[in-house]
């Protein structure tokens, strides 16, 4: 809102604003976001690091009732049909999450790396699409519960075949799998409603080759086809390696801490961290007892000693095979950095 502010952008010609919901803390504050906002988006995959997986679904429906209740336009997002990025098609499980995603409110699914590098992108859209349409042609039995008197025969109904009755919103990100001139209209033609543009893989010159092509094809195509432009905001990552990548063995003692120069990189006993702003105030809210998950948690070490502002040292609680630049999650910890970078602004702007 400052940003626009400050470029006077003209109330007519503003984006929506949709805060992606990934922290606990955003839980406790929803109050406030909802106010400022005219969508939302449950970004369930660093929710469930930070959150814990087990939690996220009551999460994700309080989190759809209570926007859908403050009249705002809902996006479920994060692994809907991530098995799409090797397969055709998508595992039964998958199906139903996406399905019960739109019985519970929401108004859009949002595929991720399954659209923007994996190896099946207009069959991903094509897959949340049909699905998106059926469960909205069963959804008013699921309201407030199924009927008393409905029989299981009932879900033998033809299957639901018009795209021109679907109401869900079909968001698919844009990467190299599918931002090429040739795919954009493929994934406009297989469902595709809204395209993501990730800032967080931006390359310079990206986004401007791909938004006119966007309005170029929707235009040509009779299609109403919107643009997220999703703002990375503080990310945490550890640094590139020194060779190999680093065996981490439970109950090994690591130091973790910000890079001293460009050769400070991972190695066997050291793991680091490039000296961003965001990444100094990571270090430094971090005290013994602290626990960091690594790569979406499939890693976990715990601080034993903190060493100074830009040191600590570390337990490997859960260990695995650390590589270059994966992310790091705190879930403890209140980290003392703003939630808009100078990338996200530059982005913005």
């Amino acid at each position: 809102i400052d940003i626009m502010d400050r470029m006077k952008i003209p109330p007519e010609r503003r984006p929506k604003i949709c805060p992606k919901i990934e922290k606990p803390q955003a839980l406790t504050n929803i109050d406030g976001i909802i106010e400022k906002s005219q969508a939302l988006m449950v970004a369930r995959g660093d929710l469930g690091v930070e959150l814990e997986v087990e939690r996220v679904p009551f999460a994700q429906k309080l989190l759809i009732a209570k926007s859908k209740a403050a009249g705002l336009f809902v996006i479920t997002a994060t692994q809907m049909v991530e098995s799409m990025i090797e397969n055709p098609v998508p595992t039964r499980a998958e199906v139903s999450d996406l399905e019960n995603a739109i019985f519970d409110g929401s108004d859009a699914v949002m595929l991720s790396g399954e659209a923007a590098s994996g190896k099946f992108p207009c069959e991903a859209v094509l897959a949340e699409a049909t699905a998106a349409l059926e469960a909205e042609s069963v959804r008013d039995f699921m309201k407030p519960q199924i009927y008393d008197k409905a029989h299981p025969d009932e879900a033998n109904k033809p299957r639901e075949l018009d795209d021109s009755k679907r109401k869900t919103k079909v968001v698919a990100s844009l990467g190299p799998a599918s931002w090429s001139e040739e795919m954009i209209p493929k994934m406009i033609a297989a469902g595709t409603n809204i395209f993501r543009l990730n800032c967080s893989h931006r390359r310079g010159g990206d986004f401007e080759r791909v938004y006119p092509l966007i309005r170029k094809y929707a235009k040509e195509m009779g299609k109403h086809v919107e643009v997220l432009g999703d703002l990375q905001g503080p990310k945490f990552r550890v640094a590139e390696l020194a060779g190999e990548p680093v065996e981490l063995i439970n109950g090994d003692i690591f130091e973790f801490g910000l890079c001293k120069d460009d050769n400070d990189n991972i190695r066997p006993g050291r793991i680091t961290m490039k000296p961003t702003l965001e990444q100094k105030a990571l270090i430094k809210a971090c005290k013994p007892g602290t626990t960091l998950l690594i790569e979406d948690g499939i890693m976990e070490v715990k601080v034993i000693e903190k060493c100074s502002e830009s040191e600590l040292r570390v337990e490997v609680v859960r260990g695995g095979k650390l590589k270059a630049r994966k992310g790091v999650n705190v879930p403890d910890c209140e980290i003392d950095c703003a939630a808009l970078t100078e990338k996200d602004i530059e982005d913005a702007e």
